[in-house]
């Protein structure tokens, strides 16, 4: 049986992924980071494969220990190999020890919990040696919304007893999550009807204008009490500053605990009408990633496990609902049993802070170790 690597082996794998940089917006790069993967999946003796996306976000990356025809319902582990920093962040972040803290882009969100979860595969890449087979897959597209691998998420969790995320563990409590937020955006565009600024000003109708009006009525409907937030996040209008402006445009992100919320949200922006007169409103309108609402099945298997993380000594807790969405979003949508935030400790996700905790690389390995063997 093989041992668990050690945790001067883990860091200079992550080390290792980290220097290999793979925005979303680089398919190059994420194409790189997945073979890097699936080489290190094949020597935990996974059977990996790609599967292709399309040019424009790279491919995703399937790795597993099933049998052939083994056809039974398994662990979907879910992973995503892109990361919000542009090629060059190395330059500000370079990859480096201080103390307890492995610096680097990508790192704690999330090539860390990836390496750990694959690192913990080590004896267990052989048919049978988990009680119930494992399936992982990587996706190249997760920090901007999942919109090319959703299919392969959803066809290998029809297939999933249980879905865990290698999301990085909630920053110094170490805990993991079981209640997501669901998202979605809101693009808005205003035609109004263009006119000299200075000499026919009245026949104007002002697009800008226009879309201020709308602008606070979207931010009104946020409701901290009900768990709903509208943030305008880009607006762009007008040509030149003496010309009452014929364009305006705008996109807002949301943010909804429940369908119920959902539904009421995306209900509110398709009633949005015009304030002015003369002027017209185009709305495209979506919930991208439904909420993940805890449920007494995630409960339950967050019961079952917490006695493999006492094993490989740390408490594991969850965390109240977190406004970030994550490709769990989809899997607890589908009436899987999932948990989130099962990667490494740390902080600064999306910063140019980001670390892991070195010295909790151990135990987060031995945790996947004992859940991917012996959860049936």
């Amino acid at each position: 049986m093989s041992t668990l690597p050690t945790t001067e082996q883990m860091v200079a794998g992550i080390s290792a992924w980290m220097l290999c940089e793979s925005p979303t917006s680089s398919p190059a790069g994420v194409t790189a980071i997945a073979e890097l993967t699936a080489d290190y999946a094949r020597q935990q003796g996974l059977t990996a494969t790609m599967i292709p996306l399309g040019d424009h976000v790279g491919p995703a990356l399937f790795a597993t220990n099933r049998a052939a025809g083994d056809t039974r319902p398994g662990l979907l582990i879910l992973a995503h190999m892109d990361t919000v920093h542009p090629l060059g962040t190395l330059k500000d972040n370079p990859v480096r020890i201080e103390g307890d803290r492995l610096y680097g882009p990508g790192g704690y969100d999330m090539k860390a919990g990836t390496y750990i979860a694959l690192s913990a595969m080590a004896g267990l890449g052989e048919p049978g040696a988990t009680a119930l087979p494992i399936d992982f897959l990587m996706v190249p597209d997760e920090e901007t919304g999942s919109h090319a691998s959703r299919p392969q998420i959803e066809k290998f969790a029809a297939n999933a007893k249980y879905c865990f995320v290698c999301e990085p563990a909630r920053a110094e409590t170490g805990m993991c999550v079981t209640a997501r937020k669901g998202t979605g955006m809101l693009r808005l565009g205003v035609k109004g009807m263009p006119a000299h600024a200075g000499v026919a000003h009245q026949k104007g109708r002002s697009a800008i204008k226009e879309m201020a009006h709308q602008v606070l009525a979207l931010e009104a409907i946020t409701d901290y009490d009900r768990g709903i937030t509208v943030s305008v996040g880009t607006i762009t209008g007008g040509t030149v500053t003496n010309t009452v402006p014929e364009r305006c445009r705008c996109v807002a992100d949301f943010r909804v605990p429940d369908m119920a919320a959902a539904d009421y949200v995306l209900r509110r922006m398709r009633e949005l009408c015009a304030v002015g007169p003369d002027t017209e409103l185009d709305i495209d309108v979506e919930l991208n990633r439904p909420p993940m609402v805890k449920t007494a099945a995630s409960t339950a298997l967050l019961d079952k496990v917490r006695g493999y993380a006492k094993t490989a000594g740390f408490e594991l807790n969850d965390a109240p609902m977190t406004g970030g969405g994550s490709d769990a979003n989809f899997t607890s949508a589908m009436g899987v049993p999932t948990l989130d935030g099962l990667g490494a400790d740390g902080d600064g996700a999306h910063t140019l802070n980001e670390y892991i905790l070195i010295s909790t690389l151990a135990q987060r390995t031995k945790f996947w170790h004992l859940l991917m063997k012996e959860l049936s």
